[in-house]
């Protein structure tokens, strides 16, 4: 898997810039879907737990998006030593994104924070199902 991610987003050129900025697109859209149902099921609550599950996911990953596009950009850059600290502030930024968002809301409805995170990272896939 990882070897693929490394093949499909390397110094591919523009088809890998717009496979990662459409796996973004498609995580907002399976974010609004999943906000609306759960705002339609638990109310308010449900909404706003899975809006900040969204951020989490969504805000890491377009800032991870961009890194590897400015690095794919610049001649002599380790593409793979790039992604694996992309990676890790990554994951670091949606764990301390959501620790943020826990203490700031304290309604925070927990079965809509975890689908709506599930959701939303999973979402990024499907970008991988279809070649442009």
């Amino acid at each position: 898997m990882l070897l693929y991610h490394l093949e499909l987003f390397g110094k591919t050129g523009q088809r890998a810039q717009g496979t990662m900025y459409r796996a973004i697109i498609l995580q907002f859209g399976a974010a609004l879907i999943t906000a609306l149902g759960a705002g339609a099921i638990v109310g308010l609550r449900g909404l706003v737990s899975v809006g900040l599950a969204a951020v989490a996911a969504i805000i890491p990953n377009l800032f991870f998006a961009i890194r590897l596009s400015m690095v794919n950009n610049r001649a002599g850059a380790s593409y793979a030593a790039n992604f694996f600290i992309g990676e890790f502030l990554k994951i670091a930024a949606t764990v301390g994104i959501l620790a943020i968002a826990i203490k700031g809301y304290p309604e925070m409805h927990w079965p809509s924070l975890m689908i709506g995170l599930a959701v939303v990272l999973h979402a990024g896939f499907l970008a991988f199902w279809k070649k442009p």
